[in-house]
């Protein structure tokens, strides 16, 4: 069994992204960087963009442009913060919300997917061992 892990998780992770990538589109005419932003907008409405930004571990200019694709989209609104003329809160918009009841269901059928062959101990391990790899590095 091949034990180069980086090579693995890179290969895994770029498949992964692809392939979900794909099914958001599919089914919900959206990227899943969007799906991801909406999210955290169900948890964080009105959240700062450069909170979206560090959130989504993206550079301020990609957030700009994602938020700005989004907002063309109706999927969300951008509104100016009341203690910041120059930032701007992030909401989601009746259509972005829709969209999320949509995605629940995908991504959860999908994250049964990548779990089925395996026990709920090996995915704790693998949870632990992901976990340990986003606190460290």
């Amino acid at each position: 069994m091949d034990k180069r892990l980086f090579f693995l998780m890179n290969m895994a992770q770029h498949k992964l992204y692809k392939h979900v990538d794909k099914r958001c589109e599919t089914n919900l005419g959206i990227t899943v960087t969007q799906v991801a932003a909406m999210f955290l907008l169900a948890k964080n409405d009105g959240c700062l963009l450069k909170e979206l930004s560090q959130s989504l571990s993206l550079n301020n200019s990609a957030v700009t442009g994602l938020a700005n694709r989004m907002e063309k989209n109706g999927l969300i609104r951008k509104e100016p913060c009341e203690n910041d003329g120059r930032a701007s809160r992030v909401f989601l918009t009746d259509t972005g919300k829709s969209k999320l009841d949509v995605a629940f269901p995908l991504l959860k059928e999908m994250n049964e997917s990548i779990t089925e062959e395996f026990s709920d101990d090996e995915i704790d391990t693998v949870v632990r061992f992901l976990s340990h790899l986003i606190t460290r590095f």
